[in-house]
């Protein structure tokens, strides 16, 4: 996905809607509910704006569909029908990239986020990213030339014993690689949160992260339960002029209803793609209002 263009997916199965300002993200509301658009780079809307249900949790969209195919290499291979029924074959680039994979086991755990490579018959395929027995939910995150960007989920299992790892308490510190990053602000159902993610190694903030999918981080959050799916962006972006490349990543979230949400941040440093996962729960709230100074700026929305 291209840096003009905005935190879809990979956009994952949370039942909440990330909403973003200066690059941030929107999640979509409860099943249900109406689902406020979420928009990406350049004010595009990355999720499923005409449905009723937040993206990653059909399989079937406005006429697009998300379809396995079996490949005999063992490569993890897919493809997007269209509304004639026929393979799609052009896809707009978002954020570097014209399809983002994103895969998790049921339970939350094997998180992939990889980007597959497409043939000329429309077929997708990538070194599969799963990792064991278990099923998995596959989100397809793209954008068909020429119409809205989509966020489409399939289930997949790999045979075999498989056991369910329990979801990891809440916390406000992960590690990963050598790294620790520290989650500070509170995520809360109904209203606008602010999410700051701090990253040091060896107890020195990391102030040299590099670009990675034109962003110095990016954030899937998936709801525990039905894995609604949400892609986040952070606040900036390289060469804006103001955005730091570390050691601090500004998110800004919202919620559409208690309960329990793991998030995935991927942060580039040395040459390396780390990813970061936290368990957090976000509280009812009563009334409106916004959580952290957040600005809404036209045309620097955040997918």
């Amino acid at each position: 996905m291209n840096t003009p263009a905005r935190l879809g997916i990979f956009g994952l199965g949370l039942a909440a809607v990330f909403g973003a300002a200066l690059g941030a993200g929107h999640l979509t509301g409860p099943v249900g509910a109406e689902e406020k658009p979420h928009t990406m780079h350049g004010g595009m809307e990355h999720q499923n704006p005409e449905s009723a249900l937040p993206g990653g949790l059909l399989v079937s969209d406005r006429g697009y569909t998300l379809t396995t195919v079996p490949d005999a290499t063992g490569a993890f291979a897919f493809r997007i029908l269209g509304p004639s029924g026929r393979a799609v074959t052009a896809f707009d680039t978002q954020h570097d990239k014209r399809m983002h994979l994103i895969v998790v086991r049921r339970d939350l755990s094997g998180f992939r986020h990889v980007h597959p490579t497409m043939a000329a018959d429309g077929i997708w395929r990538v070194a599969s990213p799963l990792s064991g027995p278990g099923t998995y939910r596959a989100f397809a995150d793209f954008k068909p030339t020429g119409a809205d960007p989509l966020t489409l989920g399939i289930d997949t299992t790999v045979a075999g014993d498989a056991t369910p790892r329990p979801l990891p308490a809440p916390a406000e510190i992960a590690t990963v690689d050598g790294y620790t990053v520290t989650l500070n602000g509170t995520l809360a159902a109904g209203r606008t949160s602010r999410l700051d993610l701090a990253i040091s190694r060896d107890g020195k903030p990391v102030t040299d992260l590099q670009p990675y999918l034109a962003a110095y981080g990016h954030l899937v959050a998936l709801r525990q339960g039905d894995l609604a799916y949400l892609h986040v962006h952070p606040d900036g972006e390289p060469g804006d002029g103001k955005t730091k490349p570390g050691p601090t990543i500004t998110f800004y979230a919202e919620a559409p209803s208690a309960g329990t949400y793991r998030l995935y941040l991927d942060f580039q440093h040395d040459g390396a793609v780390h990813t970061a996962e936290f368990t957090v729960v976000a509280g009812a709230t009563t009334g409106a209002g916004t959580s952290g100074d957040h600005q809404h700026h036209a045309g620097q929305e955040g997918r």
